[in-house]
Order: C-alpha cells, then structure tokens, then sequence
C-alpha cells in the first residue's frame, strides 16, 4: 500500500506503508543512529516527532523483550530507506512492522532518506504529516500547515504518581520528564534505592523523601515549557546532590539565569564527540535533543561549563560552582549507543557520598 509523507515546505516523499494504519502529523527529525532502532522508537525524547533512519535498513534484528527503553512509545512515525521483512536474531519476538502496529505508531519505507535529511540539515526541522496516496494533497497541506503542535510534551509522558523502584543503597530521587528505563538501570546496578516523581513534583515534596542525591532525566520538547520544573530545582539546589541529563541538564540551566534556544536540526544520533574542556578527553555519546544551552548567556559565577560537542561547539556539561550539581546534555546511560560517558553515574555515586560525609 503506497502512503505519503509531506512536508510544510510543499515536498512531496512517496513509499510504501508500514506499520499502523493511521495518518498523523509531527516534527520530522532524523537520526544517525546506525543500531538500536528499537530503544531509538521508544525513546520517550521523541514524543510527537516523527524519526528519520540515516541508516538504509532497519528493522534486520527485529523487537525483544529486553530494549524498550519506555513500554508505550510516543513518536508520531517512522521514516526509512529499506525495511527488513524478516527478524533474524535469538532474541527477537515480532517484527518492525508488527511492533509498530501494536504500538499504532505509522511508517513509511522505500524512500530517499538521504535527500531527506539533506532538507532537515539545510532548512531545518519542520512539521510533516502521513497521507494517503489518494487523499486531497492541496486540502493535506493547508491542514498540515494550520496544525499547531502540542508544548505539553513533558506531561504527556512523565509518570502522573509516584512510585518505587526499592534497591539497598543510596537514597535517590528520580524526577521524570520522560525518563528512559537504562538511567533506572544504571543507577540499580550501582544499588540505589530508587523513588520516581512526576515532572511537576515539588521541592517539599523531594525534600521530604530526605534523598541522598536528584536525578533528573531526560525528555523531550522545549524546556521552557516546564516552568514548574525550574522553580523545584531552584528550591533543592544546594539542599541535595542534583544529576541532571539532556533536559533536566538544560532546565538546570535555566534554573541558574542560563537562557536555552532551539537548534536548527539537533543532536541525534550514536557518534557525537563530546570534549571535557579540563582533561581534554574525548567520549563518543548518544544524543537526542533539538534545543541547548547558550553558552553566552551562562553566568560564570554560577555555573562552569565542563563540556563541549567537539562538531559545533554546543554546551554538552555544566557544573556548578556552589552547589554539587552537575548536568550534561548527551546521555550518558547509552542504550542504544556507545558507553563512554557510564563513568558520569560513578561521579554521581561520589559526589552523593562526599555530601553525606559533610553532614
């Protein structure tokens, strides 16, 4: 069955259907991502995007029980070059195409990513829908173009209640803004003694809980749609050892006068070099974000930017000066992508220890 994606620019892509059969209209982004197609989809960063594979073929080693990286994916679609039919690995339970069924997350494959991606990396994000190949394409792109995209994106995948995740440890307070299941893993495998929040938690509440450290997560959108967010960080900074990942590292930012603006195309993908500015030490990290830190606008006497991406000079870490907090932009848990920056989750173990040593 043939569908069709458009663009708000007037572009035209046309393929083959996959998965869901449903007609949905999102941010269209793309990924370098050459593996981990599956974690990738069930990123909940990509919350109302639809996801463009640089990689040709997706889909070769199906979907298993053991990456999804949040149970109930919302990314608005799927954008391929070639889609592997049949799964071949022990692991695998279904295929792509039924994976994204079940999830009625819709697909499009056999088309030219490459001239794709071009567009995204010389115009820039733009919103695209998925059409049927018959439908009235003059009446699509007016709707397309009329659609206002959502900004509660954090609220629609953040955790409404609380809930545990016990371990023996170190007491730690997760604030989810759409947290990715390696950063409870990782933190589970260093014994920690978890207790998840909902996005628009309060500092009383957190503080109630009297954690050895704060984590905050990742998630997708605009940071500055989270208001609440920056307010609660503002209230625990200094009160408790705060580790803050690719969203939760710009809302801590913000927290601390720094100012956030959206990137052109922005960072996804398995192999971007991030440098730590005092030691020189490159690591290879997995990225998704389309906003970031403007390091013009940080305040040196509150915060330390510690990294930088090695391509455009972007702000990847920042510490600050006072306080033990520090964030960084990439995500250090991996899954999918290189493991590199897992030395970050030791740092926050220390860094908790050495506060509770002060006390």
């Amino acid at each position: 069955m043939k569908r069709l994606l458009i663009l708000e620019d007037g572009t035209v892509f046309e393929g083959k259907a996959l998965g869901a059969d449903v007609n949905v209209v999102g941010e269209v982004v793309f990924t370098t991502s050459m593996t981990g197609y599956q974690e990738t989809i069930t990123d909940q960063s990509f919350n109302g995007q639809i996801i463009t594979f640089t990689y040709p073929m997706v889909g070769n080693y199906g979907v298993n029980r053991d990456d999804y990286e949040s149970i109930s994916p919302t990314c608005k679609g799927v954008v391929v070059k070639e889609h592997a039919r049949l799964a071949s690995n022990w692991r695998a339970q279904m295929t792509l195409d039924e994976f994204l069924k079940r999830k009625g997350i819709p697909g499009i494959s056999g088309i030219d990513t490459r001239a794709l991606t071009r567009k995204l990396r010389s115009v820039g994000t733009m919103k695209a829908a998925f059409v049927d190949a018959d439908d009235d394409l003059t009446h699509e792109f007016d709707q397309l173009k009329a659609t206002v995209l959502p900004k509660n994106q954090v609220a629609q995948v953040s955790t409404t209640k609380p809930y545990p995740s016990p371990g023996i440890g170190r007491n730690v307070v997760v604030v989810d803004f759409g947290l990715k299941h390696s950063i409870l893993r990782e933190l589970s495998k260093r014994h920690c003694n978890l207790t998840v929040l909902p996005y628009n938690t309060t500092a009383e509440m957190i503080l109630e809980l009297s954690p050895d450290g704060v984590m905050l997560t990742n998630g997708p959108g605009d940071p500055k749609d989270v208001p609440e967010a920056i307010e609660m960080i503002q209230a625990i900074q200094g009160k408790v050892p705060i580790f803050g990942i690719c969203l939760g590292h710009q809302l801590f930012a913000l927290a601390n006068g720094a100012d956030t603006y959206k990137m052109k195309f922005g960072h996804r993908g398995l192999n971007h070099p991030v440098r730590e500015i005092a030691t020189g030490r490159i690591d290879f990290t997995s990225q998704n974000h389309g906003y970031a830190v403007d390091e013009t606008t940080v305040d040196p006497e509150k915060l330390l930017v510690t990294h930088v991406e090695v391509n455009d000079g972007s702000v990847e870490g920042v510490r600050h000066r006072q306080y033990p907090a520090f964030t960084v932009q990439y995500h250090p848990d991996a899954a999918p992508g290189p493991h590199d920056g897992l030395h970050l989750f030791d740092e926050f173990m220390e860094l908790m220890d050495a506060w509770k040593e002060q006390d």
